[in-house]
């Protein structure tokens, strides 16, 4: 009766294991054939002088040694860290902010102005370009009597070098960061009001109340916030080429640019696929210090 019983054991694991495997393959192979194979195919074109498409002669580290002397390569580094700085805090941050100044209203007022800040986030990027070159336009833009409160005039901000940048960060923390409000209200709506009512009763203001409940308690959402907009800033491409070019005078370049520019317009796709494995290793590497910079923060 045991070996029946061990023997009947055995087959409702194999059953089990089978319907597993049934289940995840479907997943495995996606993942195989858009993923696996086109980052192998695409290290593999990094070692040669290949086109964008075709077969090309293996020249080893060439590619790679290349980019020591490429000054459009060097700025768009340069570039796509300036444009990390100017977006990944400040819409995190801002993102945490409005999400308290939500969670503060109720009803439907709390609905509408939820409503406000996501909508951006829900509009092509061909839509959100248009809008800013609409009201930043030089002449007509409505948004250009507030720049002249701190200029002093009129600017064409995205074809002065000092402003191209900056503004368009601006704009894609403004297309962006409804999604990082929603983030921020789910976690801070996960937190029990128990811990705030027993906060005031002994008397914490305010402040004491963000800095020793909320702030602990939201860390893994502004973790999680922090790694998407990273991962998701460091490839910035559209917004970049809708709106300035890469210009003026190159000072817009990001990597994904050039990524572009070498595969898809010079027709050098080892070349491009040799800065696109670059930018891997760089999301990479930064995601993994992130990563253990926020397992530090957590540890007790």
């Amino acid at each position: 009766m045991r070996a029946g019983d061990s023997a009947g054991a055995h087959r409702a694991r194999r059953r089990q294991r089978l319907q597993a495997l049934v289940l995840v393959a479907p997943f495995c192979l996606a993942y195989l054939v858009l993923f696996i194979y086109p980052t192998l195919k695409m290290l593999q074109l990094s070692f040669t002088s290949a086109p964008l498409i075709g077969d090309g002669a293996f020249v080893g580290l060439a590619n790679y040694r290349r980019l020591l002397i490429d000054h459009l390569f060097q700025e768009s580094v340069f570039h796509t860290g300036y444009f990390v700085l100017l977006t990944v805090l400040p819409t995190t941050l801002l993102g945490l902010a409005i999400a308290l100044m939500v969670t503060r209203l109720r009803g439907w007022l709390q609905s509408l102005v939820l409503a406000c800040f996501f909508l951006p986030y829900i509009l092509p990027v061909t839509v959100v370009t248009l809008i800013w070159q609409w009201l930043l336009d030089l002449q007509f833009g409505i948004a250009q009597h507030a720049i002249r409160l701190f200029d002093g005039d009129g600017v064409a901000v995205f074809k002065n070098p000092a402003w191209a940048m900056p503004m368009v960060a601006f704009v894609t923390i403004w297309w962006t960061n409804g999604f990082n409000v929603l983030l921020f209200i789910a976690g801070l709506r996960n937190i029990s009001p128990d811990y705030y009512d027993a906060a005031s009763l002994d008397g914490a203001g305010r402040l004491q109340r963000f800095r020793h409940i909320t702030w602990p308690l939201i860390w893994p959402v502004t973790a999680l916030v922090l790694t998407i907009q990273l991962i998701l800033q460091l490839k910035i491409f559209d917004q970049v080429y809708l709106l300035t070019q890469g210009g003026p005078f190159n000072s817009t370049y990001v990597l994904v640019q050039v990524i572009y520019r070498q595969a898809f317009v010079l027709n050098h796709g080892g070349y491009g696929a040799t800065i696109a494995v670059v930018l891997f290793a760089i999301i990479a590497v930064l995601s993994v210090l992130q990563y253990q910079v926020l397992r530090v923060r957590d540890t007790p």
